[in-house]
């Protein structure tokens, strides 16, 4: 493979003047950018995407230039090597595909408006303006703005506007930074603004399709966040404002701009009086992880690409340390258990996942390494391990001496480790360079063998893999002093049996607290004295008992019928995280049965048996002064009951649905999902469903939207999803942004799976077209691959992706979904009938 070069190695920008002139009704962008910089050589490349480039001058004088459009290259030659100022006059597109600058579209009294908005991550900058768009080549930007700008309409961007002169908009220099992080949007908008106690501005922007209270919720985060990382980084913001801009389109959940993080809706703007506790710890944890980014990934930026855990893995574990901080009544580590930990180790455990630290170079594979499982979640458990270890005191030096040695630069893992280290006296970078590196985890083991008490490491497979002997150096967090603090080796013998586990006077046990990235298999005489006393144990350990076996169980390591006494064991807790995992692995057991079949109407029987004691003690509504997790268990113990075709709970959907048929947002936001989604299933008909629909277009919350789309995807009419398969392509009813979501709605319908998927295989072409570009495009091969389960649709995946493996970004996604539904088809043959039977004599 040829060597790529980085443009920054010939050309080193210093600084910026942009002018843009945007013209929305003729959807077209006149700019000039005058770079000011070093040139190492005379020849020069520049990054540009889909620029009309008329000219390039240096000292007023016109310089030769040539376009290569597979590098996304403007190559200039110069009089001559050293320090530069040259400006470049471009025309382009304004385009609708959520990246680069680009319109989002929402409507206010029936009108059609658009906001003006930006998404430069990872190399969309190139798009807006020429440049050397690549991480290492930081500068500062002078911004200016002209567009056809309207009566009462906004502007704003990274840094305060300073002068408006005759319609140009004028914004104060930025600190130096790299170019994926410019941003700045006009329309019509609303904003609430609030100051911290250091001074920073701290601003929430909308449209005015939303009310004025949507915006208090993410104020009040925001505000707060900001206090807290100043004071735990012991590092001041260094910008005069932070601005949170909530865009109608957007592709990703929120993007860290420098001072002006853009976010879809769903994750700012919420109805402070009507939204489930769940989504209101979703929207704080992603204000949080972006305002992580203000220092994390802004201040001080990952040198390439191949870093991009440095900023996503350090977010990840931030965004729960502020809200765990700024809302201790909300036990937010227990949604890291729920979401992280359980999606990193599922996609973690599928041979040829990426490991969290790639080499990259090409723009469409560096997109394509944003793995949310692994980059994000496993990267974040990572982090966690290294907490853990080194503690807090030490966490917060040296990631004050790491900014302090990289501010306004940038930096790679090594320089974060160094400075860990350098702080607890740990290696750290040693430890941690076995998970960084290696994709993958291992399943430790402990046994007891004549007397003694053996560990071993190997790493877990689910589905076939190949086993290239890896090690990891794993923190064990044992509840016994025999066991290493770090175990580096495939095997040891830690000593006699009875002597260690009457020293600890409890069962022994690793992984205390699941914060370390690996499960573990006891064997049977320690599993039966961790079961013996599993009531005395704390609800996370009480969970990743639930958890690692049932990865033990997918993975072949044990019968995965014992998993379903197992949930019996446990469907009497109260605790949230608990019941999370529990009704997970019971709705794992659904792949072992067909629809509408005799085994399908036992495990419903079965889920009804296990959810039907904890919905009578919790009942439809919240009740005054409940703990969290009760609010936060009612929609799980509400959806198992509704599988399950409880016909009370049934009754009792209905009645709700009745009692507000005219006020349907008003329903509980908890249970409005379950309540909607049942009367289409079983008291629908088209005109509910289109009423359904048009009050999806109609309304600006997008927390009621998730229940409208959730209802209307789950009928059982074919003509009903035949006709809304055909409002796919219908941006006016559909976003982009949302056809996910709506996709997997009906594939995941057993009533839907043909039609949706007759429809993606026909419509490839439209959709590479609308989303190719977007980072969450090969998304939609995962989705199809968490559905598909039998030997006929995994023939059928095969036959249409075999042949795209070498679209740019696509390969590991095919193989490894491949890999998924082949490993779901081998274990439904193997295990079906035993689990069919544990079902059937489940008491």
């Amino acid at each position: 493979m040829a060597t790529i070069s980085h443009f920054y190695e010939a050309f080193q920008p210093a600084r910026y003047d942009l002018f843009l002139d945007i013209d929305r009704g003729a959807k077209t962008i006149t700019g000039r950018t005058t770079i000011t910089g070093h040139a190492s050589q005379a020849t020069i490349d520049i990054h540009r995407k889909f620029l009309t480039i008329n000219a390039v001058t240096v000292a007023d004088q016109a310089v030769p230039f040539t376009l290569d459009d597979a590098r996304e290259a403007l190559t200039v030659t110069l009089p001559s090597a050293g320090d530069v100022t040259l400006t470049i006059t471009y025309t382009a597109p304004l385009t609708d595909t959520m990246m680069g600058i680009y319109p989002s579209y929402y409507t206010v009294n029936g009108e059609q408006k658009q906001l003006i908005g930006t998404q430069f991550e990872t190399t969309a900058a190139r798009q807006a303006f020429p440049g050397v768009d690549e991480p290492e080549a930081k500068a500062t930007f002078d911004l200016a703005i002209k567009f056809d700008e309207h009566p009462g309409e906004t502007i704003i961007a990274n840094m305060p506007e300073i002068r408006n002169d005759n319609g140009v908009h004028h914004f104060a220099t930025t600190k130096r930074m790299s170019t994926y992080l410019v941003a700045f949007a006009f329309g019509e908008m609303q904003k609430k603004l609030t100051h911290t106690k250091s001074g920073v501005e701290i601003g929430v922007f909308a449209t005015k399709a939303h009310q004025a209270n949507e915006l208090d919720f993410a104020l009040d985060i925001a505000k707060r966040a900001i206090e807290f990382y100043e004071d735990f980084y012991n590092t001041p913001y260094p910008l005069p404002h932070s601005y949170q801009l909530a865009l109608p389109d957007f592709s990703a959940g929120a993007m860290e701009n420098w001072g002006l993080v853009t976010y879809r809706e769903a994750y700012l703007t919420l109805d402070p009086a009507n939204t489930a506790l769940d989504m209101k710890m979703q929207v704080a944890t992603v204000i949080t992880h972006e305002l992580a980014h203000q220092w994390f990934g802004d201040l001080v930026t990952m040198k390439w690409w191949d870093d991009l855990w440095l900023n996503e893995s350090f977010a990840n574990m931030m965004e729960y340390v502020a809200v765990d901080a700024l809302q201790p009544d909300w036990h937010i580590w227990e949604l890291f258990q729920e979401s992280e930990a359980p999606a990193a180790l599922q996609r973690d455990a599928t041979d040829g996942v990426q490991s969290v630290h790639v080499a990259v170079e090409n723009p469409a594979e560096i997109d394509s390494i944003f793995d949310s499982a692994i980059v994000y979640a496993k990267g974040a458990r990572m982090l966690v391990m290294v907490r853990a270890l080194i503690g807090d005191d030490a966490l917060r030096q040296g990631l004050q001496q790491y900014f302090a040695a990289h501010q306004y630069g940038n930096a790679t893992g090594a320089d974060l480790w160094a400075a860990l280290g350098a702080a607890s006296g740990l290696d750290v970078g040693a430890i941690m360079q076995s998970w960084l590196e290696q994709p993958g985890y291992p399943v430790v083991t402990l046994a007891v063998q004549a007397g003694q008490l053996t560990i071993s490491q190997r790493q877990f497979f689910i589905g076939d893999g190949q086993d290239q002997d890896r090690l990891w150096q794993i923190p064990l967090n044992a509840n016994f002093a025999a066991a290493p603090q770090i175990f580096n080796t495939r095997s040891e013998t830690l000593g006699d049996y009875q002597a260690l586990r009457a020293a600890a006077g409890e069962p022994l046990r690793l992984n205390v607290g699941n914060d370390s990235h690996f499960i573990v298999q006891y064997d049977d005489t320690l599993l039966a004295e961790i079961m013996g006393q599993a009531d005395a144990l704390d609800s996370i350990s009480q969970r990743q008992l639930l958890q690692d076996a049932r990865l033990l169980a997918e993975g072949g390591r044990q019968s995965y019928a014992a998993i379903v006494p197992l949930l019996g064991r446990f469907a009497s807790s109260t605790a949230e995280v608990v019941g999370d995992e529990l009704y997970t692995a019971a709705a794992a057991l659904r792949k072992f049965v067909t629809p509408d079949s005799s085994e399908e109407a036992a495990l419903k029987a079965f889920t009804g048996r296990l959810s039907a004691p904890q919905l009578a003690r919790l009942g439809w509504t919240a009740k005054a002064g409940e703990p969290a997790d009760d609010e936060l268990m009612r929609p799980t113990i509400i959806g198992a009951a509704m599988y399950a075709e409880d016909a009370d709970a049934i009754a009792e959907a209905h009645d709700l649905f009745t009692a507000n048929a005219n006020q349907l947002a008003s329903l509980p936001a908890a249970i409005r999902p379950d309540v909607l989604r049942n009367e289409v299933r079983h008291y629908g008909s088209a005109a509910l469903s289109a009423q359904l629909l048009q009050d999806y277009q109609t309304t600006a919350d997008a927390s009621y939207k998730n229940a409208l789309r959730y209802a209307v995807t789950g009928t059982r009419d074919a003509n009903l999803l035949q006709q809304l398969v055909g409002e796919f392509q219908h941006a006016a009813v559909i976003k982009p942004q949302d056809l996910r979501a709506w996709f997997r709605g009906v594939l995941a319908n057993p009533a839907g799976e043909q039609l949706a998927w007759d429809w993606f295989r026909t419509n490839w072409d439209w959709l590479e077209e609308k989303l190719g570009g977007d980072m969450e495009f090969s998304t939609y091969i995962t989705v199809i691959a968490g559905v598909f389960r039998t030997p006929a649709r995994l023939a059928e995946f095969k036959a249409f992706f075999t042949p795209k493996q070498d679209v740019p970004g696509l390969g590991r996604e095919i193989a490894m979904d491949t890999k998924v539904i082949a490993s779901r088809v081998a274990l439904i043959a193997d295990s079906a009938a035993a689990v069919n039977a544990a079902i059937a004599q489940a008491k």
